[in-house]
């Protein structure tokens, strides 16, 4: 019988798994520079955390299940319902802004296709508390932060404010669920399904006219004067557009001006309160989106008080995906350095010694614990990046010494087994 991996799922080798442990590297370095440290949360949570969060209809998209004590549970399709479960349970009374990040698989049942998998990973962070546009500025700036430090290239910050279009619905008298519904359309892109919605509803076309318009206006900061012409007789558009004018002037201060002013983001839940904001990736079709985030009151929601969190997340498959696509060479650092090598087969017990000493001295170290020839052992060393093979020989062994071998440039040093690790060290800049 042979056993295949689950659909939808992926198995991760030596060089790839090195590829992503050193962006995830990356971006731990970049968020904790930020202020944010590092929170863990359950891979499976109660159902209702989820249903609460997005609707009953969510079952048909997740791994759901009752335990043995009929417990309905879910594996955590996304991270932010579970961070706002935590933060109401543990950290209500910590001072604010709370910054934290998260990295970690989630879980989504739904038809595997290039791009999408039924497990994947998201890094993500929440701001919580503090709601301002100096700190929606800083998050994005974050984001962006990272991604110039990945060395990825032609990716474009979209950012809108949900504010505008709701506001421009409520004038309508399109509340609630309804409102929602075209908050969701607008956020599939779909002009057609958008258009046919406005019509069965009878929008009147002053407004109709106005909607359309505004889901499709995108440009730099200048487009802020033509939308004001367009909203200028609704106060509450033009409160929220005028948040948006403060988010990009605090985004000039943090050194970003690489974005796009796109009013036709938008989401279909109504805690989304305001500044939404997307990363598309050129090059990557279907799947161009790498990050989404925004403002919200989820917290509420759940139970808790009413605070707002700035957060995002990147989809870090997608990130990688678009790392590869753009053939950036990925950093990374060997994990072994030094390779113990016993000329004979008698002498592995030293050998052995020897390693063991290196590595409780913080040398990475691997020896040969087959008996290989030596010819095999070096060119083993060679294909694996090995800086220093120790060669230990009977004669040396006898004179207290090891010979060092350079692997890049070939070139032996008898050395003192009582340096040996000050040597290698020295050698290494450990």
């Amino acid at each position: 019988m042979e056993i295949q991996r689950p659909r939808g799922t992926r198995d991760f080798l030596f060089k790839e798994m090195k590829e992503r442990k050193s962006v995830e590297t990356t971006m731990r370095r970049i968020f904790e520079t930020y202020g944010y440290s590092e929170i863990k949360t359950p891979i499976f949570e109660e159902l209702s955390l989820f249903t609460t969060k997005s609707g009953e209809g969510i079952k048909d998209q997740i791994y759901h299940f009752q335990d043995k004590g009929g417990r309905d549970l879910a594996l955590r399709p996304e991270l932010t319902a579970p961070v706002a479960r935590m933060y109401i349970k543990e950290l209500q009374k910590t001072p604010k802004p709370v910054k934290m990040y998260y990295f970690g698989s989630c879980f989504r049942y739904e038809r595997p296709q290039k791009g999408r998998w039924r497990q994947f990973w998201q890094f993500g962070c929440e701001l919580i508390g503090g709601k301002s546009p100096g700190s929606e500025a800083e998050v994005i700036s974050m984001a962006a932060h990272c991604l110039e430090e990945l060395g990825l290239k032609n990716f474009d910050i979209h950012i809108g404010n949900l504010g505008i279009l709701r506001n421009i619905l409520i004038d309508a008298n399109i509340l609630g669920k309804l409102q929602d519904q075209v908050m969701g359309i607008i956020d599939k892109g779909d002009i057609e399904e958008l258009e046919k919605l406005l019509q069965d509803i009878d929008l009147d076309s002053d407004s109709k006219e106005l909607l359309m318009k505004l889901i499709v206006m995108k440009g730099d900061s200048s487009i802020i004067k033509d939308v004001e012409s367009l909203i200028n007789c609704n106060e509450h558009a033009c409160n929220a557009l005028s948040e948006l004018e403060k988010l990009l002037e605090s985004l000039k201060a943090f050194g970003f001006s690489n974005y796009v002013v796109n009013l036709g983001i938008a989401r279909g839940l109504d805690y989304y309160t305001g500044t939404v904001f997307e990363i598309y990736v050129h090059g990557l079709g279907a799947q161009k989106q790498i990050s989404g985030g925004g403002t919200y009151n989820l917290i509420e929601l759940f139970g808790g008080e009413n605070v707002e969190s700035t957060g995002f997340a990147f989809g870090f498959d997608r990130v990688m995906d678009a790392l590869n696509k753009q053939e950036k060479s990925i950093e990374i650092e060997r994990s072994v350095k030094v390779f113990v090598a016993p000329i004979k087969n008698d002498l592995k017990l030293k050998a052995f010694d020897i390693a063991q000493k290196l590595r409780k001295n913080g040398i990475p170290t691997d020896v040969d614990l087959v008996g290989k020839k030596l010819k095999k052992i070096l060119s083993f060393a060679d294909s694996m990046g090995i800086n220093y093979v120790v060669l230990v020989g009977a004669r040396d062994i006898e004179e207290g010494n090891v010979t060092v071998k350079d692997m890049t440039s070939g070139e032996q040093e008898i050395i003192d087994l009582e340096d040996i690790i000050d040597t290698l060290k020295s050698k290494l800049m450990i």
